[in-house]
């Protein structure tokens, strides 16, 4: 018998198999549920700070995304529970719904959660083949297409002043009107809670209008301990999320770590050079979404780079983006529109930091 007809004999025995050294024993519907897990701390003290609105808006957007997605894999005559159990589509759901304000109405998160489901997701094949952050493609839509709804956040702590109940806060998502039907004093108050803007806006639209630095770090908004009052909190809560995801490794540690040191060495420069126009590096850090952008949206396996060295180049840039667009773009925060960018530019990052094969 040559060897030729030996090999096809042994080809019919042959399996392919984890090396007896390695134990891979997180599967994806794991990985996901655990990455939902430890955002937990962070959305019970933005649901302390900002009411019940965002776990209503957690709520509408897993319903919204398991229904959509659902239609498409019926649609594209795939297992749907097969494909559901990977748990995706909630991990998705929760970014975008802890991203939005918490008393947007009830068709913001709807729409932008089946956007982000079947335009960014589905369209391109589903998990595994979206070029970016589904989550954030979501995001930018609202952002883009409903500026007002996304902007009207409320005041922390000020919702329970006023004794604004779960069933209000309900009634306020899902009945635009709801104000009519109540008391004049708590028109008044609502109308002041829900129309306040972030740290970081409220930073960048008083320094266009001339105020002095001095005097808006005075702001109520901004007079928290390390950063934007409630915002610092959320913040410091996503990077305890954040650490224990990489000790229990389900992200790398290049993508935030680079994030977060090349906004402190930007924003460090800038406020050195020019204290009186420009904002403290705490401010950067523990204000809008930073925490949450560099653990939690950034590492996304899939749209992030996957080289050593890419991922460092994609943390690095990542962090350069929401300095420049925090400080000279439109836009007060920047997060979502500086990992999609990154994400563009990820096939070149992989691409010129592939490590060398070995034996060359």
């Amino acid at each position: 018998m040559n060897d030729q007809s030996t090999l096809s004999i042994v080809d019919k025995d042959l399996y392919i198999a984890s090396l007896p050294f390695s134990n891979a024993s997180k599967n994806t519907s794991r990985i996901m549920l655990l990455v939902i897990f430890f955002c937990i701390p962070g959305i019970m003290v933005q649901i302390k700070y900002f009411g019940y609105g965002t776990l209503i808006q957690i709520i509408l957007a897993i319903i919204s995304a398991v229904l959509s997605e659902s239609i498409i894999l019926k649609l594209r005559k795939l297992p749907i529970i097969f494909h559901l159990s990977d748990n995706s589509a909630i991990l998705t759901a929760i970014l975008l719904a802890i991203s939005i304000p918490p008393l947007a109405p009830w068709w913001v998160i709807i729409i932008g959660t089946i956007f982000s489901i079947i335009i960014a997701k589905q369209i391109y094949g589903g998990l595994g083949q979206n070029l970016f952050n589904p989550a954030m493609v979501g995001y930018v839509v609202l952002l883009i297409s409903f500026p007002v709804q996304m902007t009207h956040w409320s005041l922390p702590n000020e919702l329970s002043s006023i004794k604004f109940s779960f069933q209000d806060t309900l009634l306020s998502i899902f009945i635009e009107n709801f104000n009519k039907n109540i008391g004049t004093d708590i028109i008044n108050s609502i109308s002041d809670i829900i129309t306040q803007a972030t740290p970081l806006d409220t930073f960048k639209t008083d320094l266009h209008s001339g105020y002095n630095i001095h005097k808006i770090l005075k702001e109520p908004i901004l007079t928290g301990t390390l950063a934007g009052v409630g915002w610092e909190w959320i913040n410091v809560s996503f990077l305890i999320g954040g650490f224990l995801m990489i000790i229990y490794r389900l992200i790398y540690w290049q993508i935030p770590v680079s994030i977060l040191i090349t906004i402190i060495f930007c924003s460090s420069i800038a406020w050195g050079l020019d204290p009186n126009h420009q904002a403290s590096p705490l401010i950067h850090l523990f204000s809008g979404a930073t925490m949450l952008g560099a653990f939690f949206i950034a590492t996304d396996p899939i749209s992030a780079a996957t080289t050593p060295y890419g991922r460092i180049i994609y943390g690095i840039l990542i962090g350069m983006l929401i300095w420049l667009i925090r400080v000279y773009g439109g836009y007060s925060d920047g997060v979502a529109f500086a990992v999609l960018l990154a994400n563009i530019a990820v096939p070149l990052i992989d691409h010129y930091t592939q490590p060398n094969v070995y034996g060359y």
